[in-house]
């Protein structure tokens, strides 16, 4: 083999593993289309007027295992913590990454997935989820009408609200 296509063959392969080195955006898209949600959960607050705290969070999850990916993930975004997930389950192997800072949900978890949209059903959770931390940074939740408008829509997402805890009552 001669010099120029060896050394052009030697360029190929750093560029290749230099691109496996870095997560692709369609790849954590996918990922996420699998392994992630857009959650709005409440938490009382006896010191705020609507006596709950309405928490926008991202979650992404994997088997302890295979937890690097959260690494590569968190690394792209530039924020969120991995955690234990389901905390206290003795048989729950597997770890979280979580994205609950209303910035970074605005400036990076958002357009990201506007960017690099989900293909599953998860896509209208995101929206919905969009919407939901935009109205918040607006300040809608500060008002009846808007902590009402927010509930009903976060209670909408992940099954119609199936796998909560509390009732949408309980809210109001």
């Amino acid at each position: 083999m001669d010099q120029t296509k060896a050394s052009k063959n030697a360029s190929c392969a750093d560029n290749q593993q230099e691109r496996l080195q870095k997560i692709h955006p369609w790849y954590i898209s996918g990922f996420v289309d699998g392994e992630g949600t857009f959650h709005v959960s409440f938490a009382k607050r006896t010191d705020l007027p609507k006596k709950w705290a309405i928490i926008p969070e991202f979650h992404v999850s994997q088997h302890q295992d295979r937890a690097s990916v959260l690494d590569e993930i968190q690394k792209y975004f530039g924020c969120g913590i991995i955690r234990d997930n389901h905390r206290g389950r003795a048989n729950d192997v597997t770890k979280v990454l979580v994205v609950r800072n209303r910035r970074d949900l605005l400036d990076k978890i958002v357009p990201f997935f506007q960017c690099y949209p989900l293909r599953s059903q998860k896509r209208n959770d995101f929206q919905t989820f969009a919407e939901i931390v935009s109205a918040m940074e607006q300040g809608s939740h500060h008002s009846s009408e808007g902590f009402r408008a927010i509930a009903t829509k976060a209670f909408q997402m992940n099954g119609g609200g199936r796998y909560r805890k509390r009732k949408i009552e309980e809210l109001f």
